[in-house]
């Protein structure tokens, strides 16, 4: 008796081929839920108070979940390809690996470097020039920069109010569905104000923690840092947060008049914010405008290289004395000031894995 029938050879490869793309069909990309514990103020001991606090913007997971998605989202600007990632890359202390000056939409360049982000609740005014005096309003500004996101504040708001994934995170962050400005500015703030970084070699040996010490390289450049050059770049935040002119060559194509360019006071022209050097080791190019690539140019700068005098800060009238091993030594003092627990910290990392 004939219990099955005889199947044609051209059908068992029509079956076999079918199960092949049934079982090698590619697997949808899983993208993991990163974590958002450990969303609360800290203040380590012996910094001083921030200049921003979250009385009125509550810190709570939902908020910083929706900030982050915003960071990396290219929603915010003109024709949806640049994001604030895209010139902030957490691998490098979201400054802007290798890049002397920031890049917009269409393959526009800025006109300055990108600089890192991190302690921004400390910073009482931010951007080189120090135009924007408050962090909810900070990211206002590249936005709506030509050269840089090129949109309008009120587009973005209505792209985000269209949209029905930012319609559940923001009713999930502050109760409604409704978009504005406010909002998005509380919960941009509480992304980026939670971006501590305090956890370097520097930070375990002030602490006294465990056996922490700095080699004898790394103790004769502190002991030379916090002679030579701890009075513009103080511990603990390493920047006194103010404006000076360091002495920097004009730059003939960009023609930067530095925080003039806010106050129109002559007596602010080629001034910058002196900016923090904690993750200093990983943040370039360096300066504002990003023409030194090495610690070592930058050191070299300061001992031979002052020549723009126009409003020059006092304390680099005759430049600053430092052989080379002082050099290497200082160097190696910074290096240690780069705080790997914050670099690969995955509450900061792109929500989308891109």
């Amino acid at each position: 008796m004939q219990i099955c029938k005889t199947i044609p050879l051209t059908t068992l490869a029509v079956l076999a081929l079918a199960m092949g793309f049934t079982m090698c069909k590619v697997d949808p990309k899983i993208v993991p839920t990163l974590p958002v514990n450990d969303i609360k103020e800290i203040i380590p001991e012996g910094w001083p108070q921030p200049v921003y606090r979250f009385e009125r913007n509550p810190l709570t997971e939902k908020g910083f979940a929706l900030g982050r998605e915003l960071f990396y989202d290219p929603i915010l600007s003109k024709d949806n390809t640049i994001s604030c990632g895209t010139c902030h890359q957490q691998f490098v202390a979201f400054a802007n690996a290798d890049h002397a000056l920031s890049h917009g939409i269409d393959g526009k360049f800025g006109t300055r470097n990108s600089p890192g982000l991190f302690n921004l609740t400390w910073h009482p005014s931010f951007m080189h020039d120090g135009g924007v005096n408050h962090i909810e309003n900070q990211p206002l500004a590249p936005v709506e920069n030509p050269v840089e996101m090129d949109e309008k504040m009120a587009n973005v708001i209505a792209k985000l109010q269209s949209s029905a994934k930012y319609r559940r995170l923001f009713n999930d962050a502050f109760g409604s569905e409704e978009v504005n400005y406010q909002r998005f500015a509380f919960a941009f703030t509480q992304f980026m104000g939670m971006m501590y970084s305090y956890n370097s070699k520097y930070d375990a040996v002030k602490r006294k923690e465990g056996t922490s010490a700095f080699n004898a390289s790394e103790q004769k450049g502190y002991d030379l840092f916090i002679a030579k050059c701890n009075s513009c770049h103080k511990e603990p935040l390493f920047s006194d947060f103010s404006f000076r002119n360091n002495g920097l060559s004009v730059n003939p194509n960009l023609k930067d008049s530095g925080r003039a360019h806010i106050t129109l006071n002559p007596l602010d022209i080629y001034k910058f914010k002196v900016p923090s050097l904690r993750n200093i080791a990983l943040t370039r190019p360096y300066m504002h405008d990003g023409r030194f690539e090495t610690l070592e140019e930058c050191l070299n700068h300061y001992t031979s290289g002052v020549t723009n005098l126009l409003n020059l800060d006092p304390q680099l009238q005759n430049g600053i004395s430092l052989s080379d091993q002082d050099k290497q030594d200082i160097i190696a003092f910074l290096k240690t000031l780069t705080d790997y627990k914050f670099l690969f910290d995955k509450k900061f990392a792109d929500p989308n894995g891109q």
